[in-house]
């Protein structure tokens, strides 16, 4: 075993994104590129000489070749241990974890999340610092800089170790850890949920279905809803973890995860049916004839957390994504909760869970978590919702009607136009932006606007702030639009609009999205110029 330094020189276009670099597999197949990435990485954090990381990915395509070269690259680094999931797997709340419960320097994760996987679909590398979470921006800009400025990265030549079973091998002087991925999130999912009870409602007849997307949770769904739950075999579907996810794309929203949709709705629909991504930290979740919107899922899940052992002693406080629907904050007011509204990102939730001012945060696009890992989780929001309905006896369908009885309800859709030409998007907001000052007092389809502005946010905790998050359209009577760009996509430009509309009339509580959310929607366009700019007549996916 030999220690060698290879010379390179910089890559374009490795700026870690929300959560991470991501970009098409064979970009990150390319000569040097995974290998410049991961040593930008260790020189933006002083090295991994002496010190303890954690490795593990959702098992995508590349996932299991990228994680022999980290390894070698670790051992070429002097780590003292890395920590790595049973054949590359770890899901990322698993990961962060397994950071938080070892005590680590932190963990790389191997995961695009929800992108589809495969030979010529996305991979993604991120690093999670000790805390267990994404590492923020300031972490993110020093990996940036290391990229633009390395010469050369380290590595051990060696045959590939063999990761099919627990135990400890050493690589040069590193202790390489395999562990069992799934024990020890099962082991934390018990001592928050009351799995007795959970465990009565199952074998009281409760139906349930989970899609695992054949992504990472399929395994980790198994061992704690049929094995330790009680589930009929075959309550958990696509639950083998595959490279190319399938041929699907793991994303557990209505389309993507069409057919767990379409059997909700019909006549051998199961009472409860949810839905994970590719690496385990979003979640869908679904009754029988209904889709929980995430939005409401946060809001539900913050006001009855309390009957769950984990959360019995109460809420610290809620956080949500700023284009997150306004749902919970009417619950967070009733409770006399703080609630804090940040950029879109997980990584902005750390320094307030870090701080003990939020127990519960989510964000719309179907993430979900609290202060029991510094990632969402998508299966620790499927366990709350049966922890909530083994407690209450409600149907799903009666706890979201109560839920609105109670609060109102925060009419809510996502418009995404994917793969926009990145420069037309760009140009589309930018007009926008100019325009925002003189937009109050004019009308749109009928609405008229209160105030406009670009959401920015100064960190209560560490006073840092991040500006440029999104703009935002606010209508008389509460009805609001946010339009952003995401940073999830490999191919051009994601443009994402969010609709809002709220009402407590009880007459008025129950009726199709489209039809509440028309003329906000027409006003969306007409106020961005959506068609004229993108030459999109609709979005690709409606969420």
């Amino acid at each position: 075993m030999q220690k060698i330094t290879v010379e390179t020189k910089p890559i374009e276009g490795q700026k870690p994104g929300t959560s991470g670099l991501r970009k098409k597999t064979p970009v990150f197949m390319a000569p040097h590129y995974l290998e410049n990435f991961v040593q930008s990485i260790f020189n933006a954090i002083g090295g991994v000489a002496g010190k303890s990381l954690v490795l593990g990915g959702d098992g995508r395509y590349f996932n299991d070749r990228a994680a022999q070269v980290i390894l070698r690259m670790a051992a070429a680094g002097g780590a003292a241990r890395v920590i790595v999931g049973q054949n590359a797997l770890l899901s990322t709340p698993a990961a962060s974890h397994l950071i938080r419960k070892r005590g680590t320097d932190g963990g790389i994760v191997l995961s695009a999340s929800h992108n589809p996987g495969g030979p010529d679909e996305d991979f993604g590398v991120k690093f999670n610092t000790p805390n267990g979470g994404p590492a923020p921006e300031e972490v993110t800009n020093r990996i940036f800089e290391a990229t633009k400025t390395i010469t050369s990265y380290e590595i051990v030549e060696a045959q590939d170790l063999d990761l099919s079973a627990p135990g400890e091998t050493m690589l040069g002087g590193t202790v390489v850890e395999i562990v069992d991925p799934v024990a020890d999130y099962a082991e934390l999912m018990q001592s928050l949920f009351d799995f007795d009870v959970i465990r009565r409602l199952i074998a009281g007849g409760f139906t349930l279905r989970f899609d695992a997307m054949h992504a990472v949770t399929g395994p980790y769904a198994r061992t704690i809803l049929e094995d330790l739950l009680g589930a009929p075999a075959g309550s958990v579907i696509n639950a083998v973890p595959q490279p190319d996810f399938g041929g699907g794309h793991p994303d557990p929203n209505p389309i993507w995860a069409r057919p767990l949709v379409d059997l909700a709705m019909g006549p051998d629909a199961p009472d409860f049916a949810a839905a994970s991504d590719g690496d385990g930290d979003r979640n869908m979740i679904l009754g029988r004839g209904i889709v929980v919107t995430p939005s409401d899922s946060l809001a539900v899940l913050a006001a009855n957390a309390t009957r769950a052992p984990g959360y019995a002693a109460g809420l610290k406080g809620v956080a949500r994504s700023m284009p997150t629907s306004r749902a919970v904050d009417r619950v967070a007011a009733a409770a006399g909760l703080d609630c804090y509204e940040t950029p879109t990102g997980w990584k902005f939730f750390g320094n307030l869970l870090d701080a003990g001012r939020a127990t519960l945060c989510g964000e719309e696009s179907a993430g979900t978590g609290s202060d029991h890992v510094r990632e969402k989780d998508g299966l620790w929001a499927v366990l709350l919702w049966l922890n909530i309905l083994a407690e209450t006896g409600l149907s799903v369908a009666e706890t979201l009607r109560a839920h609105w009885a109670a609060h109102g309800r925060n009419y809510y859709t996502r418009h995404d136009y994917e793969a926009v030409d990145k420069d037309r998007a760009k140009a589309m907001l930018e007009a926008l932006r100019g325009r925002l000052d003189s937009l109050a007092g004019q009308s749109f389809a009928g609405r008229k606007v209160e105030m406009a502005d670009e959401f920015s946010y100064d960190d209560p905790v560490d006073g840092s702030k991040s500006t440029g998050q999104g703009l935002r359209i606010h209508f008389e009577g509460g009805a609001r639009i946010v339009y952003r760009l995401s940073g999830t996509g490999t191919v051009g430009a994601t443009l994402r609009v969010y609709l809002e509309e709220y009402t407590d009339d009880p007459a008025r509580l129950e009726l199709p999205v489209e039809e509440v959310l028309a003329d906000v929607i027409a006003a969306a366009d007409e106020i961005a110029g959506i068609r004229d700019h993108t030459g999109r007549t609709a979005p690709d996916v409606r969420t």
